[in-house]
């Protein structure tokens, strides 16, 4: 848990009143959550909870009909001047890696900061040693996705992202795609970024996890946000109902 995290002037993000439908369906139901920098929060809830559409707006992958999202105090739009620069300081890690096939660990890690941030091929290099590094897989720099396991290509991934240097880091059920054995060391990686002091937003299940990293846990449910609190308050004594029997099914099993 990063307990160091102090409030900036204007939060890391801040959601006013956020409505998303998917032709009929309302999926988010007017959200209001702010964010500070450098703050660890966590989201869960059952599945279709939104969730995952959520995180999704804050770098415009997904689009919505009513309310704001600001990131560092500046309003998302559609315009292509907004969209580059918001991604280039929202990283995104998915439920599944992503990673180009044809292209090596590092020219996977090397693509966006070349493209997007127009960094020289040798600062690029230099910039890609150092975050596989950081996430301990630096030795398959040369090798292709499909040569590593899926716990190795997830922690690609993650470096993939942090190559463009965010201020946000949005983790959408990272280990989700995992077999078991592998979860471990992706979350020890992120557990590693949390006390690097970076803001992180994170959709998971992993609530060992949750408890031991988060400042600050979400439950959503039907599109809302339910309850949120302090990883302690949340597990120990969850207000709202629906949250207590998300609680007792997910840590039963």
């Amino acid at each position: 848990m990063n307990l160091a995290h102090t409030p900036a002037v204007s939060p890391a993000v801040a959601i006013r009143d956020l409505q998303k439908w998917y032709g009929d369906f309302h999926v988010l139901k007017g959200i209001d959550l702010q964010i500070d920098s450098g703050e660890i929060v966590v989201i869960c809830g059952p599945s279709g909870s939104g969730k995952s559409t959520l995180i999704r707006c804050l770098n415009l992958l997904e689009d919505f009909q009513q309310g704001e999202v600001l990131i560092a105090g500046n309003a998302l739009t559609r315009s292509a001047t907004s969209v580059a620069a918001i991604r280039r300081q929202v990283g995104m890690v998915f439920q599944q890696f992503n990673l180009f096939p044809h292209l090596t660990v590092l020219e996977n890690l090397m693509l966006g900061p070349r493209l997007v941030s127009r960094l020289s091929e040798a600062k690029t290099r230099e910039l890609a040693y150092e975050y596989l590094d950081r996430v301990r897989i630096k030795s398959q720099a040369d090798k292709f996705p499909g040569q590593l396991s899926g716990g190795q290509q997830q922690r690609v991934a993650i470096a993939r992202a942090l190559c463009m240097r965010p201020r946000i880091m949005l983790f959408d059920e990272p280990t989700s795609a995992l077999d078991p054995e592998m979860v471990k060391e992706v979350l020890d990686v992120m557990g590693e970024l949390a006390q690097d002091g970076i803001t992180m937003l994170c959709v998971t299940h992993e609530m060992g996890f949750a408890r031991k990293v988060a400042d600050r846990i979400i439950f959503m449910d039907q599109g809302r946000i339910i309850e949120q609190a302090e990883p302690q308050a949340f597990f120990d004594n969850p207000r709202h109902e629906r949250a207590r029997e998300f609680l007792s099914q997910i840590l039963s099993h």
